[in-house]
């Protein structure tokens, strides 16, 4: 029996994989009769078929439920929903029950957790989190700039790392079994980033390039973009914080 076996939890993975979706979206139905739906993806035909056939085995639906609103995640939920008979519950999503932190939907304890996108929730079913895009089962994830995005991201992170959970259920990538480990790079690797801006910034680096040349060198070209939004809200915590040196190139936005 598979680790999700025992937490009766079945993964549907989207055919639309690229450098932003690692292998695909992951869409998760949890429990059954009735059963609930996680992310529900792209609206890919064989993927909302896929769907469907794994609530119709499992008794039906109670409910659509999304981490956030990228299209990635929550462009099939209209249509599901239609042929499902069920609601969706989001925290911004049209035509969408409104959830936020701290509600219950369902087996589901609401945290929300801001960073990636500001109306992005992880939804914790006992010892089981899905963590959208807050955390992916490999690779790390870009921080959209937002008041607060980058501090509140990590605030929500040492949430998660206090929650004894047993599996992680990430948006895109394998499901992670070592959630606290996992937790803990997520936290040293964004701690790093940020030791890494700081030193950019004394050595007088102050353009975009500059600084994603010596901090984001590890990131290939087609991952730059993302890597200049994640720079902005960097950027944004340290002027928070009123340790922002004058004159710092800020990347633009929208992107």
């Amino acid at each position: 029996m598979t680790l999700l076996d025992q937490h009766d939890v079945a993964l549907i993975r989207a055919a639309n994989p690229g450098p932003f979706t690692l292998s695909g979206t992951n869409t998760w139905v949890v429990g059954r009769d009735p059963c609930w739906v996680i992310d529900p993806g792209p609206a890919l035909d064989a993927h909302v078929a896929a769907i469907e056939a794994e609530v119709g085995a499992r008794g039906g639906a109670a409910g659509i439920v999304l981490t956030h609103d990228h299209h990635d995640h929550c462009e099939a939920a209209p249509a599901l929903a239609q042929r499902l008979g069920a609601r969706v519950a989001a925290t911004r999503a049209a035509k969408a029950v409104r959830i936020s932190d701290g509600d219950e939907v369902g087996p589901f304890r609401v945290v929300a957790t801001p960073g990636h996108a500001p109306d992005h929730v992880a939804l914790v079913a006992g010892a089981v989190c899905f963590t959208g895009d807050a955390i992916l089962g490999e690779g790390s994830v870009f921080i959209a700039p937002d008041p607060g995005a980058l501090s509140g991201y990590l605030a929500a992170l040492e949430r998660l790392q206090a929650m004894e959970l047993s599996v992680l259920c990430p948006g895109h990538g394998p499901v992670v079994e070592d959630p606290a480990a996992k937790i803990g790079q997520y936290l040293e690797h964004r701690r790093d980033r940020e030791r890494r801006v700081v030193a950019a910034l004394e050595a007088g680096r102050r353009s975009v390039d500059e600084l994603l040349d010596e901090v984001w060198d590890d990131a290939p070209a087609v991952l730059r973009p993302a890597a200049a939004v994640t720079l902005a809200a960097h950027l944004d915590k340290l002027e928070e914080e009123g340790r922002l040196p004058e004159g710092v190139e800020r990347p633009k936005w929208p992107w």
